[in-house]
């Protein structure tokens, strides 16, 4: 096992210049010679994609058939033959892995990230999507060129759990990809007096061409070394310092009965826990339990001194967040990692935090980044550049006042001068919050507007990107997690800046696992 690299590269990371957050680009990035010769015209700009995304509305208004449909699913698995406990075994007691959520647009975003991921994580032996492998719903027809094609040169396995764009087709696509399934579990038919409604509007599975995926793996991700097949879209990873337990947690968030009953069981025991999650527990600075059918949460589970979890990280939100929470007399890593090539979701919406000191929180982008990048693009869209758009100092400044927060980089005697009054009203009108709330707040609601809707204007194709990733290094004593950024310029490339890392131990003093 490796990881010994340099913190950042020379232009440092966004914590101590503009230039390492990639505001100045001197190279253009690699990646372009990535791209296929058409990009994938995605775009949630186009009311097709929304319209094929539909189901997650159906599931919040109707209710979710996800839990009924991974029983199924499971019980399929089970029937065909899968490892006891859905459980896969590692004999080295040292490894390291590659995470990255909310990956598959299949556009410049997502193979922005490549190149940097790849020169991180050479050396790691597997690798985690955590949320959402397909955009937008999912579908096997897809991963040719969403999945098979991005990481055709990532050396090693790669393993996933579902978001809830990959349960848009009712999980066809993942399982036949994931877990080499090829039997349909379709939902329960919806009952009621207003059952005809989901009936109709529920968007069924495309069709998966057999043949295109075998011919997608062969040419992209057929070395041996690149073949893995896991044991259900939940499972656990079991090595001699650390489990790894992945579960699924549908399109809104939660997960079935028999799935609370497999993790109480992976959760229990001495040895120290990792959960990755579709959602996060912790995000925004608010605390989403993720309810288990017929009670209890994946939260308390993860909180139980009995079952020793050391961390839990989520993907879904596009951006890197960590929250190191303390419970009892031990310390839990709460971490955001959606950064792998989705549209940015806005940092600089998140409050000063109260689940954690403020100085303890971490997020990326920064939040005077985020809303920089954000007047920018609101700037372009309303056609009003010279109200809206902020350079990074200027809104830096406005979230500081605001918040009233020091901020995580630094610009020197300047930073006690008052920020203009047009940095407070876009600050204001763009979504950053006032410290402790009140009245008199100025607010876009953002963070309030459904995803479908603000996503349009929170997607770009030109550095700097704002994606990351995390590399997590394992040995028989500590577990160090890096996020890593990805700006889209060709400089940070080789060596990408290093945004955030933290090293939890795995052994108490005494030396007992």
């Amino acid at each position: 096992m490796s990881g010994d690299r340099p913190a950042s590269p020379a232009s440092g990371n966004s914590r101590q210049s503009e230039a390492g957050a990639g505001w100045s680009c001197r190279t253009p990035g690699s990646f372009e010679d990535l791209l296929p010769e058409r990009v994938s015209a995605f775009s949630w700009r186009r009311p097709l994609v929304l319209w094929r995304s539909r189901n997650d509305v159906v599931a919040h208004l109707f209710g979710d058939p996800s839990n009924a449909i991974r029983r199924r699913c499971v019980a399929a698995l089970t029937e065909r033959g899968t490892p006891a406990g859905f459980t896969m075994h590692r004999q080295a007691a040292e490894f390291s892995f590659l995470l990255t959520g909310d990956t598959g647009e299949g556009d410049r975003s997502q193979y922005a990230v490549v190149p940097p991921l790849l020169n991180a994580g050479a050396d790691t032996d597997f690798m985690v999507i955590a949320s959402d492998v397909i955009y937008p719903a999912g579908d096997a027809a897809d991963y040719p060129e969403k999945f098979f094609r991005p990481y055709r040169d990532y050396p090693g396995p790669i393993y996933a759990v579902p978001g809830n764009h990959d349960w848009y087709d009712g999980l066809r696509g993942f399982l036949h990809v994931f877990c080499d399934l090829t039997a349909d579990c379709l939902p329960d038919r919806w009952q009621g007096p207003l059952g005809l409604v989901p009936r109709l509007l529920w968007r069924r599975p495309g069709a998966v061409d057999e043949a295109a995926l075998a011919r997608a793996r062969r040419e992209h991700r057929g070395a041996p070394a690149q073949r893995a097949t896991q044991p259900g879209p939940y499972w656990t990873i079991d090595t001699p310092s650390l489990r790894i337990v992945g579960i699924d947690t549908g399109i809104t968030g939660t997960i079935d009965a028999d799935q609370g009953r497999w993790l109480r069981g992976v959760s229990a025991g001495p040895k120290p826990k990792l959960l990755i999650t579709g959602k996060p527990l912790r995000v925004d600075d608010r605390v989403r339990p993720c309810p288990i059918e017929g009670g209890g949460t994946v939260d308390e589970i993860v909180a139980d001194p009995a079952h020793h979890y050391v961390a839990a990280i989520g993907g879904d939100i596009h951006n890197y967040q960590r929250y190191p929470v303390r419970v009892g007399d031990r310390v839990i890593q709460y971490v955001v990692a959606g950064g792998g090539g989705a549209f940015m979701h806005a940092t600089h919406t998140i409050p000063r935090t109260r689940l954690v000191d403020e100085d303890a929180f971490r997020c990326y982008p920064l939040r005077g980044d985020s809303l920089s990048r954000y007047s920018r693009l609101y700037g372009r869209v309303l056609r009003l550049p010279g109200l809206f758009e902020l350079t990074p100092r200027e809104a830096t400044a406005a979230v500081r006042h605001r918040l009233g927060i020091t901020p995580a980089r630094s610009y020197g005697d300047g930073e006690a001068s008052r920020p203009s009054r047009r940095a407070l009203l876009v600050a204001a009108l763009l979504g950053v919050p006032r410290a402790g709330g009140g009245r008199r707040r100025l607010r876009l609601p953002v963070k309030r507007l459904p995803q479908r809707f603000r996503s349009e204007l929170a997607d770009w194709d030109r550095p700097p990107f704002f994606k990351s990733f995390l590399r997590i290094d394992v040995t028989g004593t500590e577990l160090r997690i890096r996020c890593f950024a990805v700006t889209g310029c060709g400089d940070q490339e080789t060596d990408p800046p290093c945004e955030d890392e933290v090293t939890i131990p795995l052994r108490s003093p005494s030396g007992d696992t």
